[in-house]
Formats: C-alpha cells, structure tokens, sequence
C-alpha cells in the first residue's frame, strides 16, 4: 500500500526586542528512503534570509541553513511538504533476528577485524550522547527484556511495549533536557523522552540505537473534521540489527512504524535533528509557537 501526504509545518518567534542577526539550522526536508519519497518540498521564511545554503549534515539528513540580517521582531518559518509512503510491513518474523549477546559481539571493535561501512556507522549510535545518558538502573531496566539468547528484533519490541504500558504520557512534565534517569524515576514524559528512553535503554547493552524525528497522522474523532495543527512533530527509534539493517519501533504508539509515520531525520538524539536550531544577536524575551498538520492527500 502507499499513502501521500501533505505536511505543513509552521514554526513563529515573536521577540521582545530586535533581532539583528539570526543564524538558523533547518532539519525540516524529510528523507529519501526506500519506502518514502519527497515530491515537492516549499519553505516560506519571514524575513526573507539573506543567505541559504542546502546541504547535507554528517548523519545524511537534508540540511538548510540561513542567515538573516533584516532586522526583525518576527522570524516566522514554514515548511510545505508533499510525501509519499510505502507500506514496510517486513516480510520478516521478530525472531528472525540474531541473539541480540551476538549482535554486540558484531558490533564491538576486536583488533584485526576491519569492521565493514554499516557496522562503522551503526557504531556512531552505541554510545552516550548530548541528551541520552544511562546508568546502572536503566541497563538493569533494560535487561529486562533482553534474557540470554532473546532475538535482537523480539527484546526490542518488548521493551517498546513494557515503556508503553508503565509510562504515562503527560507533555507538561518534561523538558528539552530532562535525564532519561528522571523519566524513568517518574515513569511519564513525551514521545522525545520515551524514545530518548528506549535508545539509552538498548545503548547500555552495548546495541546501536538512533532518534528519528518525524511526523505521525492523528485521527481525528469519528465524524469530526481534521484539525488544523492537530497534529505534532513526533519522535521514535530506529535499532540496527545486521540481519534487516535498522528497523523502526515507536514505544510512545506500541507500534512498529508504517504507513502513517513520516520520516524527517535521524540522528543520536533530539538535539541532532531539531526542526528548527539557532543563534540570535538581541531578542530578549521571545514566544513560540508551533503548528503541524498532516493531512492524506484526497481529503
């Protein structure tokens, strides 16, 4: 099955004081992958920046980035995307998956052994960073779910699951950079904080584990229409396993992403695909606000 979409995301700053200058990063260009494909891509900023580049960041993800000198109290950024999505029900079984004690063999340096360009880049995802730290009680967490001998594919699932149903989701409990440690503690959080969960949990046995940021289509109500800005940027993990390359798990839906996921970026965790990233001269105070819709073309 295939389904399209057009996303429409919508990100306003509103200043105390003059802005200056503003650089700004952009991760808001989704990926090309084999089950997804970007047809039309449109980015609407407000002032118009005086410099932009196009590029690619260092974990492959589109990147643009912008300098704004027009001095403004305003910096509105809109991106207009038309996706389309393959469905990647896997014709593969959860058990038809190495023991994950072997899959961190794979992965682990051993002198002599020149490791092959996957296992290079899955190595980038197996250990802490800016915004995942882990400790004795999430690996103890995450042991849990990996018994000796447990199928890579079926722990992790388990753990997805076990997060789902003892977590609560609460978007007013948790920050930007609130330790894993602090969520597990507390047991709730939102989509960042159960992924970041997740991709800590699988790191601390020595597995590679990635963030992916993205889009997730809410339905509305029976018999209600679609609201506008309804819907959220959404975040998930993607885990490496040598068999299937990286399979997606979402611990937030208890579900393994299809159809109705739309993929951004990837990267280790939330602060490498951050929508929207930057530095400002003046500002002061400033609001936020932001607002996604996605929406099936045809509707």
């Amino acid at each position: 099955m295939t389904m399209r979409y057009r996303v429409h995301h919508e990100t306003e700053y509103h200043y105390g004081n003059i802005v200056s200058v503003s650089h700004q990063a952009l991760h808001l260009t989704p990926q090309a992958l084999p089950h997804q494909r970007c047809l039309d891509h449109r980015l609407h900023i407000e002032p118009s920046p005086t410099h932009r580049i196009d590029e690619r960041d260092c974990f492959g993800n589109p990147l643009t980035r912008l300098e704004i000198d027009t001095p403004h109290r305003k910096l509105l950024v809109a991106a207009e995307m038309d996706v389309e999505v393959k469905s990647r029900a896997e014709a593969f079984e959860l058990d038809d998956s190495p023991p994950w004690e072997d899959v961190v063999t794979a992965l682990a340096y051993l002198g002599g052994r020149l490791p092959d360009a996957a296992t290079l880049d899955a190595n980038r995802y197996r250990v802490e960073s800016p915004y995942v730290h882990y400790d004795a009680d999430i690996a103890r967490f995450a042991r849990a779910s990996f018994a000796p001998g447990t199928p890579l594919l079926r722990g992790c699932a388990g753990l997805m699951q076990r997060i789902h149903h003892e977590f609560r989701f609460d978007a007013d409990a948790t920050q930007v950079a609130t330790p894993i440690a602090e969520v597990l503690e507390k047991r709730h959080g939102v989509c960042q904080d159960f992924a970041h969960l997740m991709i800590g949990s699988l790191r601390s046995l020595g597995l590679a584990a990635r963030y992916v940021s993205g889009y997730l289509l809410t339905a509305p109500p029976p018999g209600e229409p679609r609201l506008i800005g309804a819907d959220a940027s959404h975040a998930w993990v993607s885990v490496h396993c040598p068999r299937h390359g990286w399979v997606d798990f979402d611990p937030t839906n208890n579900v393994r992403p299809d159809l109705g996921h739309i993929t951004l970026a990837f990267g280790r965790d939330f602060g490498d695909v951050s929508p929207l990233r930057g530095i400002i001269l003046g500002g002061g105070e400033h609001e936020l606000h932001v607002r996604v819709t996605v929406t099936p073309v045809g509707e």
